[in-house]
């Protein structure tokens, strides 16, 4: 989730800069930047959801999972791209796959079982890559703020001081003060791949998350892709009129404090939410010099 209320530099304008330097960032405000280690700042994410409907026949019912890759490249000058590609879509479970192929196999579908009508297939699209809308060099966005990449390279290294920025950037940003503390616990995890922040900073991120509340690490875990890292749980619930509770599950590459996978969960009155579920595997995050292109097939 991402809060874009506030005009893109009215953090600077109200006196809490980056360029503050000590009293906010715990660095000298003169501190140079470190150089980027390449190119472009680049993310690949798969991304798995289960469709919320289902096909086949009521007597014999299958489900069926949709997959994308979305990918960007962000360069220092704050120039980015965003590729995306459809990768198919396949029944969800050996259940589903035997329901499926009793159905005939099909490879492509355009009504559920009760009549809505889809446009789905089993076979990847051709995928796109578009340039995205510059907002000048303060392109890189966080706590709906946009900072240039000197500033993403000068946020605090230090848990509460980071805490306490990201706190001031909500402020500005008008975020009701009964929602800053969910929306740094949505942002805090952002910094473990979305920014090219330093590793000292992505350290500080997850350092904090770890002291929101409802947020625990949760022991060894590994990934979709099989790599190992921390499991950090964030679990929230609300009784405005109905139950409901949330579960995100990240899982965190700590020697590298690099954002593997973040799945979530969401039900109401204790029933799961299909279309609210989501399983996301930062395939790549990191620093490249290949050009942005098309997303390619895994």
């Amino acid at each position: 989730m991402k809060f874009a209320t506030a005009p893109a530099r009215q953090l600077i304008t109200l006196g809490v800069s980056l360029a503050v330097g000590a009293t906010v960032l715990g660095a000298p405000a003169t501190a140079a930047a470190s150089p980027p280690e390449g190119a472009y700042w680049h993310t690949r994410t798969l991304t798995t959801t289960t469709h919320p409907w289902q096909f086949g026949t009521s007597s014999d019912p299958y489900s069926l999972v949709q997959q994308e890759i979305v990918e960007r490249w962000s360069a220092p000058d704050g120039k980015s791209w965003f590729g995306y590609r459809e990768l198919g879509t396949l029944p969800k479970s050996a259940t589903d796959k035997k329901a499926w192929q009793r159905d005939g196999s099909p490879s492509q579908w355009s009504e559920s079982i009760d009549g809505k009508t889809v446009k789905l297939s089993t076979q990847p699209a051709k995928g796109s890559l578009n340039p995205v809308e510059q907002q000048g060099p303060n392109s890189f966005e966080l706590a709906g703020q946009r900072l240039t990449y000197e500033e993403v390279q000068r946020l605090p290294a230090d848990p509460n001081r980071l805490k306490d920025w990201l706190t001031k950037a909500s402020q500005v940003g008008r975020i009701p003060d009964n929602l800053i503390g969910s929306s740094l616990t949505t942002t805090l995890p952002q910094i473990l791949h979305d920014l090219p922040a330093p590793k000292e900073v992505r350290a500080a991120a997850y350092q904090a998350l770890l002291t929101m509340p409802g947020v625990r690490a949760d022991g060894n875990a590994k990934d979709g892709l099989g790599r190992s890292g921390t499991a950090v749980l964030i679990d929230r619930t609300s009784e405005e009129k109905s139950t409901s509770s949330s579960r995100m599950r990240l899982v965190v590459d700590t020697s590298r404090m690099v954002l593997l996978s973040q799945s979530g969960t969401v039900k109401v009155n204790g029933k799961a939410l299909v279309p609210k579920s989501y399983d996301h595997t930062l395939v790549e995050a990191g620093w490249t010099d290949s050009q942005p292109a098309v997303p390619a097939l895994p």
